[in-house]
């Protein structure tokens, strides 16, 4: 499928990673942080919304994401793909210091803009998603769930389960209606990456 719009993320490349918080670049410009559950998609998510084969490493072995990984666009613009949680073969130490460090990145970053939360259409909404939220509400950060895998689905089915999804998120402040995303076909992309363009035009606060 050839999207007639001209993908604002396409330029993205790798520029560094960061395993602790006194690792992370100067907080200028604005960053879109990407999130979710281990093997809901994240890392083809971010493929395919920058329409590169091979940007992020996808890997069939869920939790492969254990870095906050930069990717530029420019000198003021960047996407963060945060490390996946929910894997139970990830060390207990690992996943409590991630679960230290998240949070604090939320609350440190002054040019975070938002969160691009990826989960599965077949298993939405899971407790570490609601944590996620949670964190990201208590610092006002906005946040645009991704639905992946939204090809496994028939239109129908896809749509009521769209539906029930944006009822259980009207209870969050800040989360914008769930948007669907096939990273087969492309399909939902444009949408979702113009939300992230609003993001990383937008002025700061």
């Amino acid at each position: 499928m050839t999207d007639p719009v001209p993908n604002p993320l396409q330029g993205a490349r790798f520029w560094r990673a960061a395993t602790a918080l006194d690792h992370l670049p100067p907080d200028e410009g604005a960053e879109v942080a990407f999130a979710g559950r281990s093997n809901a998609g994240k890392s083809s998510g971010l493929n395919t919304l920058t329409g590169q084969r091979a940007l992020a490493r996808v890997s069939k072995t869920p939790g492969r994401t254990q870095e906050l990984l930069f990717f530029q666009l420019d000198d003021y613009r960047r996407l963060v793909d945060l490390p996946g949680y929910g894997y139970a073969a990830t060390s207990a130490a690992r996943r409590r210091d991630w679960g230290e460090v998240i949070p604090a990145y939320f609350a440190s970053r002054r040019s975070l803009r938002g969160l691009l939360l990826f989960m599965d259409v077949r298993r939405p909404l899971q407790v570490g998603d609601r944590q996620l939220i949670l964190a990201a509400a208590e610092f006002g950060l906005p946040v645009q769930p991704a639905v992946t895998k939204s090809d496994k689905l028939g239109r129908g089915a896809l749509q009521t389960a769209l539906r029930a999804l944006h009822k259980e998120l009207s209870v969050f402040e800040a989360v914008l209606p769930p948007l669907p995303l096939s990273n087969l076909s492309g399909e939902g992309a444009p949408a979702i990456r113009e939300q992230v363009r609003a993001w990383l035009d937008a002025d700061a606060d």
